[in-house]
């Protein structure tokens, strides 16, 4: 099953948003920085750490 990942990280934000209920500001930091490591040099070391 292939999710994308814009899918995938709404989902988590709106969950941690409900769970957590953390400040707006430190969501949209974790959101878009998630974004951009996932699309930058690091990826295929965070894959490979997470596997």
């Amino acid at each position: 099953m292939d999710v994308p990942l814009w899918l995938a990280l709404l989902v988590v934000g709106y969950l941690g948003i409900k769970l957590i209920r953390p400040p707006w500001w430190l969501v949209a930091v974790l959101l878009v920085g998630g974004y951009l490591l996932a699309d930058s040099l690091l990826s295929p070391v965070i894959d490979s750490a997470i596997k």
